[in-house]
């Protein structure tokens, strides 16, 4: 079984402002439809993969999805999807967002995008949030690394951020989305500190060389297991995931080899479910 641990769910004529969707256009070459449709990915994707599904908010970036869409849509793909509710904390009322998302939605964890939104994760106001998510055992997916928004706020995107956070609040399961490239030594340097901080691989197959010198970073570090996988749908999908890890194997440096590729296979195969406390 494949757990994809980063899925979004968008409508871009609903949820996106056009100052997002023309920024997204910058984010592959030939162009990405941000509509996501069920058939879409279960056509892309084996047919025993589950996926954890977020919307997103961000008023600064253009992004609004409401968590019932997420709720209704897990609800109807049920056991094949697993429902995460999002966060904007510079808007007014995301405690309660938070509580009702969980409470009464059922969803089972949170999708935090601090660059996109424009606050500091480790900033003393985020502390109800931890402390919450630590109590309900609820897992946090954090965006870091790069974007194509011009509006997003690069320095709230570093993976060192989580650091001060993962201190703080050692029992928080925490994931760093994308090994927060182009910063995945950072990342790999929070996720080997920290017993329950993991980074997920999502979108990364389409950087080939910059993928596999991350993946060759984290076996030399040992925290090759502590990397979870993620497609970012709709960006792309599961299978050209899946096929992008399998070709790293292709690539070696004389003197240094390349990947092992049972680790690879570990890596797709990952019971991320188990790791992340979500398997019922």
């Amino acid at each position: 079984m494949i757990v994809d641990v980063h899925t979004h769910l968008m409508d871009q004529h609903r949820d996106l402002s056009p100052e997002f969707l023309a920024s997204a256009g910058h984010a592959r070459d030939e162009g990405v439809g941000l509509t996501v449709r069920w058939e879409d990915y279960r056509s892309s994707s084996p047919p025993d993969s589950v996926a954890i599904v977020f919307g997103g908010k961000a008023r600064l970036s253009g992004l609004w999805v409401d968590d019932r869409s997420v709720a209704d849509y897990v609800r109807e793909h049920a056991p094949r999807t697993i429902g995460f509710l999002s966060l904007d904390p510079t808007q007014p009322g995301w405690q309660e967002e938070l509580r009702h998302g969980h409470q009464e939605l059922g969803l089972r964890g949170v999708k935090l995008m601090p660059m996109y939104a424009g606050f500091d994760p480790s900033s003393p106001e985020i502390e109800p949030l931890w402390t919450y998510a630590v109590k309900h055992r609820l897992p946090v997916l954090m965006h870091t690394g790069t974007t194509f928004v011009p509006q997003a706020v690069l320095k709230y995107t570093r993976p060192y951020l989580a650091d001060d956070i993962a201190r703080s609040h050692p029992d928080l399961i925490l994931i760093l989305a994308h090994l927060g490239h182009p910063y995945e030594g950072e990342c790999l340097a929070v996720i080997r500190k920290h017993q329950n901080v993991y980074a997920d691989i999502s979108a990364l197959h389409y950087r080939p060389y910059q993928f596999w010198n991350a993946l060759m970073l984290a076996k030399e570090y040992g925290v090759t297991h502590k990397l979870l996988f993620g497609s970012d749908f709709p960006f792309t999908t599961v299978n050209a995931s899946v096929d992008g890890l399998r070709e790293l194997d292709r690539i070696t440096v004389p003197g240094f080899g390349g990947l092992d590729p049972d680790q690879i296979e570990q890596l797709i195969h990952r019971d991320s479910l188990s790791l992340l406390g979500l398997r019922s």
